[in-house]
């Protein structure tokens, strides 16, 4: 039994759900939201509240049950207030700058590298080397984020490269260092 899917979810001010067959349709300020419900899994409201309900006689529906809150709980909180991510650009003239819905990025590469970003995400840059991602699709906004650090990661001897704010690097010892006993 999952205890993260019995829990209901609070729909916020503002937000609309529309449940039609296995097809949900989460609307709100923020934009619009699509999801596919699983087999063995259905949704009610009540009220201002969002239940995940489980099919007992279907194998495995107590896993989709969380799963599927989860979702919904992302949904709802997506299209109410909006995900942030925020990478850093760490290195000796690297620099972004954004271009309608395209993240320029130069990293070190003897050409700059555009970034297009999706539909429903918005990147702003602050002082040249801080970039901050904002979307309502919180499985979106992550993937956005891991594409844009997977271009030129943070390298393990100087630290230059692409890192989410607050990330640790795991510093190695060079050659310098290591031949020093």
């Amino acid at each position: 039994m999952s205890r993260v899917g019995k829990a209901p979810v609070k729909l916020a001010q503002g937000v609309k759900i529309n449940i039609k067959d296995e097809n949900v349709l989460v609307e709100g300020p923020k934009g619009k939201l699509n999801f596919k419900l699983p087999n063995g899994v259905k949704l009610s409201v009540e009220g201002q509240e969002l239940k995940v309900v489980r099919d007992e006689k279907q194998e495995g529906s107590g896993a989709l049950q969380g799963v599927v809150r989860t979702q919904m709980y992302n949904m709802v909180t997506g299209v109410s207030q909006g995900f942030t991510r925020e990478l850093d650009i760490v290195g000796v003239g690297y620099r972004a700058a954004t271009k309608g819905n395209v993240l320029s990025l130069t990293i070190g590469f003897s050409h700059p590298v555009d970034f297009k970003l999706p539909e429903g995400i918005q990147a702003k840059v602050e002082n040249n080397t801080h970039v901050v991602l904002t979307g309502s699709d919180k499985m979106l906004l992550g993937l956005t984020a891991d594409k844009i650090r997977g271009i030129k990661p943070p390298e393990p001897y100087q630290g230059k490269g692409i890192r989410y704010t607050n990330e640790h690097i795991i510093r190695k010892a060079g050659k310098a260092a290591a031949g020093a006993k």
